[in-house]
């Protein structure tokens, strides 16, 4: 190869090289557009609503977090009036939205304590003298279920305790944990 061919081809390398050089530094990529999604919901639960009423300082609707219990919705009313009584409630009941607190005044009939508020109030029943017509009144007690409850009266005697309820045939925890305000043992 010839040296006048030689310095041809470093001129053109070099060129390439340089070349190569300046499109490197003055490359700019095309301009991307980066759209934002908006924010994804809160994991925070929303807040339940819950009616405390009777013989509470201040009688009102209440938006409580999830998880709050009768004696926080009593809390957020101001706390009970003197002549509350509260035998009737049960304050670690579990509230859900919609529910309605009611703090009976004593001597007033006992109801309980938290319900819907779609729902009809349930009177406090006397579970060892209660008619068949008297237990349908307990929430999910049909004609069925009020006449196990009167033949296991008749059969094995009064009532002393939930506990004792949970031997009639079709009565489980769940129902128990339901009925528990609502039954006088006497």
């Amino acid at each position: 190869m010839s040296e006048r061919y030689r310095d041809v081809l470093l001129i053109v390398l070099i060129g390439c090289i340089a070349l190569g050089a300046f499109i490197l530094l003055t490359y700019q990529p095309p301009a991307v557009t980066i759209r934002l999604l908006p924010p994804l919901p809160s994991a925070t639960p929303l807040p339940i609503r819950v009616h405390v009423s009777g013989a509470v300082r201040m009688p009102a609707l209440y938006d409580l977090p999830r998880g709050s219990r009768v004696e926080d919705a009593i809390r957020a009313a101001g706390g009970l009036l003197p002549e509350a009584d509260t035998a009737t409630l049960n304050l670690a009941w579990l509230l859900s939205d919609g529910d309605q607190v009611y703090v009976w005044r004593q001597g007033e009939a006992g109801v309980l304590a938290t319900r819907p508020a779609n729902s009809t109030p349930v009177r406090q029943i006397r579970i060892n003298t209660a008619s068949e017509q008297e237990l349908m009144q307990l929430p999910g007690v049909g004609p069925a279920l009020a006449r196990e409850i009167i033949a296991y009266r008749q059969q094995y005697g009064r009532f002393r305790t939930l506990s004792d309820l949970d031997n009639v045939k079709g009565v489980g925890p769940a129902r128990l944990a339901q009925w528990a305000p609502l039954l006088i043992f006497d």
